[in-house]
């Protein structure tokens, strides 16, 4: 059985997640987990079997430094978590598979389209996909508006500022406050959240719809799995729109009689722990792909109705070993991976 090493970026507080992927790689080949984060207060970091200290991934060394750290810790599989590395890791893709390097991530170009909140929107205009009406700021005419309406930016994540606006006076004051702000009307019905898992070639294997009972700073916190047709269908027909590869959360609104697309993060989800204990683990599959194996689609095969009830925990640990400690530089690569040229 072959030995499956995985790499999961930006850990931050993704701790559910980097005990999933240890599991997956311990029951598989003994593998290791190995995380980053630019932050060492970040508590997932020290969940898995080694962690490195990383740059912004803004900063020119970031992927050649990804490289050194796969090559030195034999890394197999790269977990992207945040939407900023999204598009880089997507650009990469073909070049790191070359270096025997596999990464559960969406190509460059639906990346781009899922972190647009207005390019989402044209998306859905142009595939049929029924979607909120959003406008740019610039492109907001007052009159006739019917309130309440969302204002947004138009790059961002976590629900950080947004806002519902009831009358043109709150609509006028947060378009100045919201950097690149868009604006959508409100959906009424049910809210979904609903984690998709697609092979390296784009072909969904699992979907498994959650609505959302309680949202906490972007994230479900509370949640229940519903085995509903209709939604599974709606993810997959967007899934495979979009192309989608690796693990994603689309988020829906169900009125009773139409779906509605509320935004698509071609990434794990935070409520991930709740899909994977409902049977759906995309961890062990997402590894076991990696290891050459292929799976055939589990669609709708997971526990229905199981909930999820969030807290928090805490870990501890002395400050001298909380240190900066960045990788600078990329050190060579061996010659079993291909050397990167800034």
């Amino acid at each position: 059985m072959k030995r499956i090493n995985v790499l999961i970026t930006a850990a931050s507080r993704r701790v559910p997640l980097v005990r999933a992927f240890r599991n997956a790689v311990e029951n598989f080949g003994k593998g290791r987990v190995v995380t980053t984060d630019i932050n060492p207060l970040s508590p997932a970091l020290y969940f898995g079997h080694k962690h490195h200290i990383v740059p912004l991934t803004t900063d020119r060394h970031y992927i050649p430094i990804i490289e050194s750290i796969c090559d030195a810790e034999d890394v197999n599989l790269i977990i992207p978590t945040i939407d900023d590395e999204l598009p880089i890791f997507g650009r990469e893709v073909a070049r790191l598979e070359q270096q025997g390097i596999r990464v559960a991530v969406s190509s460059e170009q639906t990346s781009n389209i899922c972190n647009d909140k207005y390019e989402t929107y044209l998306f859905c205009q142009a595939n049929g996909i029924q979607t909120p009406l959003t406008w740019l700021a610039k492109d907001v005419y007052f009159d006739g508006l019917k309130y309440p309406l969302y204002v947004k930016p138009r790059f961002g994540r976590g629900s950080v500022n947004v806002f519902v606006v009831k009358n043109e006076a709150q609509l006028r004051a947060f378009l100045d406050y919201v950097p690149d702000a868009i604006v959508q009307e409100e959906l009424c019905g049910t809210e979904f959240t609903i984690d998709v898992l697609a092979d390296f070639n784009g072909r969904v294997i699992s979907i498994v719809p959650r609505e959302r009972l309680v949202i906490r700073a972007g994230v479900s916190d509370k949640g229940i799995t519903r085995k509903h047709e209709e939604v599974i269908a709606f993810a997959k027909d967007v899934a495979e729109r979009l192309q989608i590869v690796g693990a994603a959360n689309i988020q829906c609104k169900f009125d009773g009689r139409e779906l509605r697309l509320i935004e698509v993060n071609p990434r794990f989800s935070g409520g991930i722990p709740l899909t994977i204990a409902s049977g759906a683990d995309f961890a062990s599959w997402l590894v076991q792909m990696a290891g050459g194996i292929e799976l055939r689609p589990r669609i709708g095969k997971f526990e229905d109705g199981l909930a999820m009830m969030s807290f928090e925990e805490s870990i501890f640990a002395h400050e001298d070993n909380l240190k900066m400690r960045h990788t600078e530089k990329p050190r060579m690569l061996s010659r079993t991976r291909a050397a990167y040229v800034n």
